[in-house]
Parts: C-alpha cells; sequence; structure tokens
C-alpha cells in the first residue's frame, strides 16, 4: 500500500494533518473508500486507529484518517462540536477533490468521532454510509441522556459495532434508538467487549482475534450494502 500524509485546511490559519493509505491497483472510478476520526482521548496515530487502517486498506479500500484540531494542537479537551464538523467536512471535500475521489464514501470513526460522522449524515450530506466504531450513545451511567435524536434524519446505511461491556453504549437502549434510524442498520456485537474492544482474559480472546473479527465484519457489510 501507498502511504501520504497530507495537510487539509479547516479555516483560515488552520489546518490538520491526515494520514491516506492507498491500496496497490486503487482505482477512484470503481473504487470505495473510509475515513475514520479518531476518539475524545487520543488522535489519528493512535495504536487502534492505525490498525484499523491497515486492516481495511488490505482489503482494497483507500481509507483516510486525520487529527481533529485539538489534537493537531496539543490540547486534551475537545473543540466544540461545530469546528468537529466543519473539519470532517474539509477532510471529505479534499478527498472529493482529488484525483482518488471514490465511487464511493463511507464516513464513520471510533466513539466521538463516529458520532461527529453521525451529525454531517444528518445534514443531508451525499454519503454511501456510516460505520461506527463504538457509538457513544450516552456518557459512562447515564442512559438518560442519550445523544440519538438526530437519527431520525439519516437515510444512509450504517453499521454498529459495539461491545457488550460497553459503558457508554447500553445494548438494550441501542436496539431501541435503532429503531427511529431512518435507514437501515447493521449491529455486530463483540462478545465481551468493553468500549475499548478489550474483552476479558477468560474469555481467551486477544487484541489480534477481536480486531479480525471487526475488520472483517466491516469488510462484509461494505461487500453487501
Amino acid at each position: 500500500m501507498e502511504w501520504q500524509e497530507r495537510s487539509v485546511q479547516v479555516e483560515d490559519g488552520l489546518f490538520v494533518s491526515t494520514l491516506w493509505a492507498v491500496p496497490p491497483g486503487y482505482c477512484s472510478k470503481a473504487g470505495t473508500a473510509l475515513i475514520l476520526a479518531h476518539g475524545a482521548g487520543a488522535d489519528m496515530n493512535h495504536e487502534f486507529m492505525i490498525d484499523f487502517q491497515k486492516r481495511l486498506t488490505e482489503e482494497g479500500h483507500l481509507t483516510v484518517l486525520f487529527n481533529f484540531p485539538y489534537k493537531e494542537q496539543g490540547r486534551r479537551a475537545p473543540d466544540q462540536r461545530p469546528r468537529l464538523e466543519t473539519t470532517f467536512r474539509a477532510v471529505i471535500e479534499r478527498l472529493r477533490k482529488s484525483y482518488l475521489n471514490p465511487t464511493r464514501l463511507f464516513i464513520g470513526g471510533k466513539s466521538m468521532g463516529g458520532r461527529i460522522a453521525s451529525y454531517i449524515a444528518a445534514s443531508g450530506h451525499d454519503l454511501d454510509g456510516l460505520i461506527f466504531l463504538g457509538y457513544p450513545l450516552h456518557p459512562p451511567g447515564r442512559p438518560d441522556r442519550l445523544r440519538s435524536s438526530h437519527w431520525q434524519d439519516i437515510k444512509d446505511p450504517a453499521l454498529f459495532v459495539q461491545g457488550t461491556r460497553d459503558a457508554l453504549c447500553d445494548l438494550d437502549l441501542l436496539d431501541h434508538e435503532l429503531s427511529g434510524w431512518a435507514g437501515p442498520t447493521t449491529l455486530h456485537i463483540v462478545e465481551g467487549g468493553d468500549h475499548s474492544f478489550t474483552t476479558l482474559k477468560r474469555l481467551g480472546r486477544t487484541n489480534e482475534d477481536v480486531r479480525s473479527e471487526i475488520s472483517e465484519a466491516i469488510a462484509n457489510w461494505l461487500n453487501e450494502v
């Protein structure tokens, strides 16, 4: 695969880093691209993000990672939602204007990154689907504060990958809320997985086992959509 580092302008004087992984023989006329955003506590270089980028690119998909401004600037507190959305849109636009512009475009990400992708979709952006790696349906211990009121505006198909021990996503609540999603949804459950998909030792599963399972689920879903 070919690695490309590109700087993307978000607004005047504000740029963020992006990392593009292009599979061998990629053809934009028949290609699929994935733009994945990092979670609140990590950046695009976190091993979780890089690992999934490699796995998905090996499946033949152009995969793009990027930093939100607060991580680019070395800050811990996430930017306000409007700036996070503006950043995501800027990366989408950069891909669309590049020679790698794909036939199909999917966006998503880990936790907060996936949530921001869902707001992009709810606004009516032209997409082919969404991929959520641990959607943060509610804050830990606060199932009354759901982050799904905009789902009724999303018509794109979506894949939710969720662990059974995820403190930010009660699966019963998720099942109920998915009935309000305007488009088709698929739920892949990682047995014993927490918000980072780490499983209990007694289950005898390694990170490699779990990530291979998730990558296969994503690849199968992309082929079916």
